[in-house]
C-alpha cells in the first residue's frame, strides 16, 4: 500500500514549490493546517463534483483529524489531478501499482489567479493601523446548545479535533480530576504529549511466545536492545518508537521528557523505571505506530518470585494508552498462569482493544492445530469472562519460511490469510487514531464523573464532629454497599465503576473528611462537554463534503 511519503517523493521540486504556494494560500490561519472551511473555496476551483471531493478529502484525511497538513494536501492535490484525468477516486487507488506517480502533473485550478489577487487584497486591508492594532476578524457564528451554567468553548479557537480535546480537558475535565484526586485513585493527569502521541500497540504473553520476534518481523530488522532466546530475555518494558538515530534511552530519562507521553509512569517508582527503556530508530512503520514490548508473564515456580514493582498496574496504565493489545500464545504454552490471569484482568475496560495471536503454529500439524485452537478458546473463555468470542490470529510471525512439512499447503494458505488480516488490522490503526483518542477521552470523562460522585458521597456520610475514625473504617469495609448507593442515586452503569479492591486500598491512605463536597457546576460542565461540546467539535471538523 502506498503511504503519504510515497506520494510526496514522487513530486519534483517544481511541483512541491507550487504546492507550497497553494498550501500557504489556503491556510488562512497560517498554522500549517487546512481545515474543511479553508479548503472548500480552493478545492472548488478544480470543478470536480461534490462526491469526488468527498472521496478526495476522506482518503487524504485518512486519520480523520479534521485537517490536512502539507503532506496530506499534496496527496489530495494528486488525487484531484487523477480525478480530472478520469480516474475513479477510492481507497483501492492506494493499493494499485498501475499509476505512475512521477507523471502526475498539478491539477488545473480555474480562477486561481483571481483568488490570489483577492487574498493579497485582504492581507493588505488587514494591516495594523497607526496605533499598532488591527481590526479583529469577525468570529464564525456558533450555534452551541449548551446550558447557561457553562461558558461556551469558542470553536474558532481550535484548528483540529485533538486541539479541541486538549482545550476541553484543561477547561472542563482537569478541574474535576484535581478536586477529587482522580490522579491518585485511577490515572495521572494528562499532558499535551498524551494527546499528540502516535498510536501504540502493546504485546503481552508468557516468555518465548515470540513478542520481540513479532516486532522484529514487522520492522524487518532488530531494534536497539532487542534480545531473543528460548528463556526469559526481555526483562523490561521497552517502548520501540521513531527517532532520528538508533539509541536506547533509560527509563528515568524517558519519564521526565515532556515530549514523550510517559510521565505518568513515575508513579510506579524507581524500581519500575530501572526496568523501563525507550528504543528509538528511524523507520517508516514507527513513524505511524509505537510498539510496547513487555517482559514475559511468569508461570510455574517463576511466578512465585515477586517483582519489585506493580507489574499489573503498569500493564493497566499502558492498556489505557494503547490502541491495540496483542496477547501472544504458542502451541506449547497454552496454560494461563495466575500472573497471566491477573494481567488479563487488569485489561478490564479495554476488551475492544484485545486481539489474540496463536504464534509458532507451524510447529504442529493440522490435526494438532485444531485441538490446540479449541483448547486456547476454552481457556480464554474462562479468563476473559465474556460471551463474545475473541478474535484469534493463527500463524508463524517470524522471518523463517513456514514449515510445510507440518502444516501442508492448506495450512500455509490459512497462515497467509491470517497474517494478512492481522497486518490489515495494524495498518488500520493510524487511520483510527483520532477516533481512539475521542473514545478514550469520553471513557475517561465518564470515569471521572463516577469518581467524583463516589468521593463526594463518602464525604457526605462522614459525621460533623464525633466518631470520624469509626465511620471511615465502616465506609472502607462496606465500600461495595456504598458503590451500590451511588449507582442507584445517580443512575450510573455498574460496569463503569472502578476496581473495588484497588479503590479500597488507595482510600485507606486518605482522610475521607478532608474530601470535597459535590460541586454540581463542575459535574454540569462535564455533562455539557459530553452532550454538546464534543459533538459540535466533531461536527466542525468532519468531511466538509458529506
Amino acid at each position: 500500500m502506498k503511504t503519504v511519503s510515497d506520494w510526496i517523493d514522487s513530486c519534483s521540486e517544481e511541483q512541491l514549490k507550487t504546492y507550497h504556494e497553494w498550501f500557504n494560500l489556503t491556510d488562512s490561519d497560517g498554522d500549517g493546517r487546512i481545515t474543511g472551511n479553508d479548503a472548500t473555496n480552493f478545492f472548488a476551483l478544480s470543478k470536480l463534483s461534490r462526491s469526488q471531493l468527498k472521496q478526495v478529502w476522506a482518503i487524504a484525511d485518512a486519520k480523520r483529524q479534521g485537517f490536512l497538513g502539507f503532506e496530506e494536501f499534496v496527496m489530495a492535490m494528486q488525487f484531484v489531478a487523477l480525478a480530472q484525468t478520469g480516474y475513479d477516486i477510492n481507497y483501492d487507488i492506494l493499493k494499485t501499482e498501475i499509476i505512475d506517480k512521477k507523471n502526475i502533473k498539478p491539477p488545473v485550478m480555474e480562477g486561481l489567479d483571481a483568488l490570489v489577487a483577492k487574498t493579497k487584497s485582504l492581507t493588505i486591508n488587514a494591516q495594523p493601523d497607526v496605533f499598532g492594532s488591527s481590526q479583529p476578524r469577525p468570529s464564525p457564528s456558533n450555534s452551541w446548545a449548551t446550558s447557561k451554567s457553562v461558558k461556551k468553548l469558542p470553536l474558532n479557537a481550535v484548528t483540529s479535533i485533538i486541539d479541541g480535546l486538549k482545550k476541553l480537558y484543561v477547561e472542563r475535565l482537569k478541574p474535576l480530576e484535581v478536586t477529587y484526586q482522580f490522579n491518585d485513585f485511577v490515572s495521572p493527569l494528562l499532558t499535551n504529549s498524551d494527546f499528540d502521541a502516535k498510536p501504540m500497540v502493546m504485546l503481552l504473553g508468557q516468555y518465548s511466545t515470540g513478542k520481540t520476534t513479532f516486532i522484529k518481523h514487522l520492522l524487518r530488522c532488530e531494534y536497539p536492545g532487542a534480545h531473543i532466546g528460548p528463556e526469559p530475555t526481555t526483562d523490561r518494558f521497552v517502548v520501540v518508537m521513531a527517532g532520528h538515530d538508533e539509541r536506547s534511552i533509560p527509563g528515568n530519562t524517558v519519564a521526565v521528557d515532556a515530549e514523550m507521553p510517559f510521565s505518568g509512569l513515575t508513579t510506579f517508582g524507581g524500581s519500575f523505571l530501572s526496568k523501563f527503556q525507550c528504543s528509538q530508530m528511524p523507520h517508516p512503520l514507527l513513524d505511524e505506530i509505537t510498539f510496547v514490548d513487555t517482559p514475559g508473564v511468569l508461570s510455574g515456580e517463576k511466578q512465585r518470585t515477586q517483582r519489585s514493582y506493580d507489574f499489573t498496574g503498569v500493564i493497566s496504565w499502558f492498556a489505557a494508552k494503547c490502541d491495540l493489545i496483542l496477547l501472544l500464545f504458542d502451541p506449547h504454552k497454552l496454560d494461563i498462569s495466575d500472573e497471566f490471569k491477573r494481567v488479563i484482568a487488569s485489561l478490564h475496560g479495554h476488551d475492544d482493544k484485545i486481539r489474540v495471536v496463536l504464534n509458532k503454529a507451524d510447529q504442529i500439524d493440522t490435526q494438532q492445530l485444531m485441538r490446540v485452537y479449541g483448547a486456547l478458546m476454552w481457556s480464554l473463555g474462562k479468563v476473559l469472562n465474556t460471551p463474545e468470542v475473541v478474535r484469534v490470529y493463527i500463524g508463524s510471525f517470524n522471518d523463517k519460511p513456514i514449515n510445510e512439512g507440518f502444516v501442508g499447503p492448506l495450512g500455509q494458505e490459512l497462515f497467509e490469510k491470517e497474517q494478512n488480516d492481522l497486518l490489515a488490522d495494524l495498518v488500520d490503526i493510524p487511520r483510527k487514531a483520532c477516533d481512539s483518542r475521542i473514545n478514550e477521552f469520553v471513557k475517561r470523562a465518564r470515569s471521572v464523573k463516577i469518581h467524583a460522585h463516589i468521593i463526594s458521597h463518602l464525604k457526605k456520610e462522614m459525621p460533623a464532629m464525633m466518631g470520624k475514625a469509626k465511620t471511615q473504617q465502616r465506609l472502607v469495609d462496606n465500600l461495595e454497599d456504598e458503590f451500590r448507593k451511588v449507582q442507584r442515586e445517580f443512575h450510573l452503569p455498574p460496569g463503569d465503576f472502578p476496581n473495588l479492591e484497588h479503590f479500597r486500598e488507595v482510600l485507606s491512605g486518605y482522610s475521607i473528611d478532608k474530601f470535597e463536597k459535590l460541586k454540581p457546576k463542575m459535574i454540569q460542565a462535564v455533562d455539557d462537554m459530553l452532550g454538546y461540546e464534543i459533538p459540535e467539535l466533531l461536527k466542525k471538523f468532519r468531511n466538509p463534503y458529506g
